[in-house]
């Protein structure tokens, strides 16, 4: 059964300041659609709609009905177990600026003001080369669309439950998409918010997008041009239009639905596979009028060239480097904006220096009176707080804004760029902190009097120890899937870094596995290459002191090589790191959306 097209007499005037879709809403097709789920069996049984253009549907139905699922299959983002999906009468493809999708989580980061950080999201979607003009006239039409002007400076996180559903649906509408999936906007919403929402939807599915969504509020059903009702196994119980959906079940309310199809009824005359009512006519693939490009009155504002000027389906890509430069400003902007970085970046280094100042008594590095037990702590202790910088920059980068880089991914985000601009975002905070690091403790005589060659070389050493830190923390970032288990990794990662570095049971004296072990620990090199840096071995020979011969053997060669040495493993290390977490990063874009694309 089709749906209605879009009310006639209703122009594209609505959405003012936001470029005209260069055509008509899209033409969704579901035909026996089954869908296996991994862990869960079928989801979805031979489910078949059809969804015209600029058509608002809603998928409705209990708890692990499908309707996500579906969802994802309409969209493109899964494909089908068993049967098709046509949009505009041909299998979908990769996801461009005609295409919108809004999961239900945020996908936009909260420390920003709104105003700029829907900015940078039109940077990453909207054709290279554009004026920033053109870029703000476009975001401010989107936020007077859905009733956001007076939001524009307030910090996403300062936003209501509603006004972040809108914000998320602002990156959408950036690029004027003629489709917009929604998986439950309205949940958790007040009644008068989730209303005001579906009224956004409708005035949008009235100008000419077609929109889809999930819910579980009643309320929704009635303001939708067709509902989709799930059976608890998959099947379309009903499909048609909302005012007809309570008689289909023979029922008065809607809540009665609900009890039905637990049940196990189905709408009268419908059949598995069918839409309530019968098989979808083959002629409904054919172009309606409504799928015509359709020019805006005169009256209304003239479009303004992005996304019009982008045919559609072939998006403009943004460049790598472009997209790594944008992504590396928003990172900066995002920790300088974030109370817990700003804190952590703080915090660290103040942490660590006043560590030293108790630990410590000054003048271990003197020639006259060496202190080797306290000098082979110190260049621990150095390595470590690298270490320690890096890991702790590192562990919260990516998995607080999964969500945002999922979706930022289909719009044409390469995971290169982004991971890139993970390490020129806080690698120079980290060189800054290790400089800090190394100058007091030189100021309290913690570290010897030595030359620039010999700071150089330790400064070299924190970084590369630092950026390997780092890049194992966004690799345990990548691989977890909520902050709070990247919180328990940081113990997990520091405790081995300890016992196996070399500092408190020399690599020489370790049992063979634990020998293998200490080849793994980054920190093992940085603090060998710090010794040589330092150079500890000449020091302890020139000595007096009795302790020295007998410690340094201990440690037999271990600051005997050139510290360029511990520099191209540390560096090893971090590039290593840095194409894991990649590779991680790629995996779970694909999993979050299976449908993958060439070059990502």
């Amino acid at each position: 059964m089709s749906t209605p097209p879009p009310r006639p007499g209703v122009s594209t005037g609505v959405f003012p300041g936001v470029p005209a879709p260069p055509a008509a809403g899209l033409r969704l097709r579901a035909r026996r659609v089954s869908r296996d789920v991994r862990g869960a069996g079928r989801v979805l049984r031979e489910v078949s709609l059809d969804v015209a253009p600029g058509a608002l549907t809603v998928i409705a139905g209990s708890s692990g009905a499908g309707k996500t699922v579906l969802l994802q299959t309409l969209a493109g983002l899964t494909a089908p177990s068993e049967g098709e999906v046509l949009h505009d009468g041909a299998p979908p493809g990769p996801p461009g600026p005609e295409f919108g999708f809004v999961p239900q989580d945020d996908i936009i980061h909260r420390e920003l003001p709104l105003h700029r950080t829907l900015v940078y999201a039109a940077g990453l979607r909207m054709p290279p080369g554009l004026p920033a003009g053109a870029v703000a006239a476009t975001v401010d039409g989107v936020l007077a669309t859905l009733g956001l002007t007076s939001r524009r400076d307030t910090p996403v996180r300062a936003l209501s439950g509603g006004e972040r559903k809108r914000a998320s649906i602002a990156v959408e509408l950036l690029t004027r998409p003629r489709v917009l999936f929604l998986d439950e906007p309205t949940s958790g919403l007040d009644p008068a918010t989730g209303a005001e929402l579906m009224r956004t939807l409708r005035r949008l599915a009235d100008d000419g997008t077609t929109v889809v969504l999930t819910t579980h509020v009643l309320a929704d059903l009635p303001r939708c041009d067709q509902v989709v009702f799930l059976s608890a196994a998959g099947e379309a119980a009903y499909a048609g239009d909302p005012g007809g959906l309570c008689a289909a079940f023979g029922v008065r309310t809607a809540e009665e639905v609900y009890e039905a199809v637990a049940g196990g009824a189905r709408a009268a005359g419908a059949e598995p596979g069918d839409g309530a009512g019968g098989e979808i006519p083959e002629q409904a693939d054919a172009p309606s009028p409504a799928a015509a490009p359709t020019p805006p009155p005169a009256s209304a504002t003239p479009p303004a060239p992005p996304a019009a000027a982008v045919p559609a389906g072939r998006a403009a890509r943004v460049g790598a480097l472009r997209q790594w430069a944008l992504l590396t400003r928003r990172g900066t902007a995002l920790m300088l904006h974030n109370r817990l970085s700003v804190a952590v970046l703080a915090g660290s280094p103040v942490m660590i220096v006043a560590m030293f100042a108790v630990l410590f008594r000054a003048g271990a590095f003197d020639p006259a009176s060496p202190d080797p037990g306290s000098s082979a702590m110190i260049m621990f202790w150095i390595a470590f707080g690298a270490f320690f910088f890096g890991l702790t920059y590192g562990l919260l980068q990516i998995c607080t804004e999964l969500a945002v880089l999922r979706r930022e991914w289909l719009a044409g985000l390469r995971i290169g760029p982004y991971v890139a601009s993970k390490l020129t975002t806080v690698l120079p905070v980290l060189a800054l902190a290790d400089a800090l690091l190394l100058a007091v403790l030189r100021a309290l005589d913690r570290l010897p009097p030595a030359g620039w060659g010999t700071y150089a070389s330790l400064f070299v050493s924190c970084v590369l120890a630092s950026a390997a830190a780092l890049a194992l923390g966004l690799l345990a970032s990548a691989a977890v899937s909520e902050p709070g288990q990247a919180t328990l990794m940081l113990p997990l990662l520091c405790f081995p870094q300890v016992l196996f570095s070399g500092a408190f049971v020399p690599v020489p004296r370790m049992t063979l596995g634990g020998e293998a072990l200490s080849w793994a620990m980054t920190n093992r090199w940085a603090f060998e290459a710090l010794g040589s840096g330092v150079g500890l071995a000449s020091l302890w020979r020139t000595g007096g002191s009795p302790l020295g011969p007998p410690l340094l053997e201990s440690y037999g060669d271990s600051f005997g090589h050139p510290a360029a040495r511990g520099w191209a493993i540390l560096a090893g290390f971090a590039m290593l790191f840095l194409a894991l977490t990649w590779w991680v990063l790629v995996r779970k874009c694909r999993d979050g959306a299976v449908r993958s694309r060439q070059g990502r």
